[in-house]
């Protein structure tokens, strides 16, 4: 059927959902994904983005709003029927069916032929790297392999889409790092649609195109992962995805679209501004820990403060160095382990530096309106 929507893949249209008819677990999603994108919901426990997975599965109903593919609404049609593949942390394997049967099975209950289901099976073992591994059952694989027979099994049958909701959650580190990579190669090479469902903001950055931040069933912002590092688009996005400091003080004035704030102790500092902001309102100025720069350097800068320093910390390939502001609030800046790296005795001054366009000044939270989805 043809796409009523240009360059539309799948939609929802301020998709909402409640259990109980009175509180709203999801407040109105809306994006617009293109066949062929990552796209991944990411937020904390209960934030919503799993509930839009389900919906979206066909496993749980909508309440009000529209999910549609292809420019046709999916809302009534049967979970069955909706040709979505999906990944599940548990892997959700057969384990009395070796990996070959498991792999046959969603053909098989779509009724292609044998032949034709030998042929696909050989494929996509070797499209996951265990061609050997055909006649083994579940049981006998590692964390990985499991993972890998679930991500065959989800594309063998040429879904419209795949869903995959937490699906590394049970792996440790280094293989959870190995998969990110898998499915990375896998999509690219095949172009299939994925939303993806995560808590782990490191894996969301490096797998996505796009990632829609959630926070109590309302998307904060969705753009590509640069964007969200870089320009968050509140405060919330800007704590939520990497690491932040956030710096209390009062706005002056905007001008240009920067705001001019005081800083309690330390005089102004200019950042890019936010939307919401006003003259005379208080703020948070948000900049990343590698952003920030330890005085004598030879960067330039625009801003600079002075804090107490507390502790240095060796992580390796970079050190930490955390101080503390006057009114208690905390510091941390990262500085490549070399040569330049400064030495503090405790307690002594530091003066931090950094460029306007590195930051950005937020409303205050406790001054926020809420966000509309």
């Amino acid at each position: 059927m043809p796409n009523t929507d240009d360059g539309v893949f799948l939609k929802f249209d301020e998709v909402k959902k409640s259990y109980d008819q009175k509180n709203l677990v999801v407040k109105g999603f809306n994006i617009a994904v293109e066949q062929g994108e990552f796209i991944t919901l990411l937020g904390p426990s209960g934030s919503g983005k799993t509930t839009v997975l389900m919906m979206l599965a066909g496993f749980e109903s909508v309440t009000s709003g529209t999910i549609s593919i292809r420019g046709q609404s999916i809302n009534k049609t049967a979970p069955y029927k909706r040709n979505i593949g999906m990944v599940f942390q548990n892997y959700a394997l057969f384990p009395h069916m070796t990996v070959a049967e498991n792999l046959g099975y969603p053909l098989s209950v779509r009724g292609v032929a044998k032949a034709e289901q030998r042929k696909r099976i050989a494929e996509y073992l070797d499209l996951v790297e265990l061609g050997a591994f055909g006649n083994r059952y579940p049981g006998q694989l590692s964390g990985g392999q499991r993972q890998r027979v679930a991500l065959a099994r989800a594309m063998i049958f040429e879904p419209t889409l795949i869903l995959m909701d937490e699906p590394l959650g049970a792996l440790d580190k280094k293989l959870r790092e190995q998969m990110q990579y898998e499915i990375t190669r896998l999509h690219e090479q095949l172009g299939f649609t994925v939303i993806y469902v995560t808590h782990d903001q490191a894996e969301a950055l490096s797998m996505s195109n796009r990632i829609a931040v959630f926070n109590d069933g309302v998307v904060q912002q969705c753009a590509p992962p640069a964007e969200l590092y870089e320009r968050p688009a509140n405060a919330f996005v800007a704590e939520f995805i990497g690491e932040n400091n956030f710096i209390e003080g009062t706005v002056d004035r905007i001008e240009g679209g920067r705001a001019v704030t005081t800083i309690p102790g330390q005089g102004t500092v200019t950042a890019e501004a936010a939307e919401g902001l006003s003259a005379g309102a208080p703020c948070v100025v948000s900049i990343r820990p590698e952003k920030l720069f330890i005085h004598p350097t030879s960067h330039a800068h625009d801003n600079e403060i002075t804090a107490k320093f507390v502790a240095r910390i060796y992580v390796g390939d970079f050190i930490r160095y955390y101080f503390r502001l006057e009114n208690g609030s905390e510091i941390v800046v990262k500085v490549l382990n070399d040569l330049s790296a400064p030495e503090f005795g405790e307690g002594e001054d530091g003066r931090l530096q950094w460029l306007a366009s590195d930051c950005i000044a937020f409303p205050h939270p406790g001054e926020m309106p809420d966000v509309a989805g």
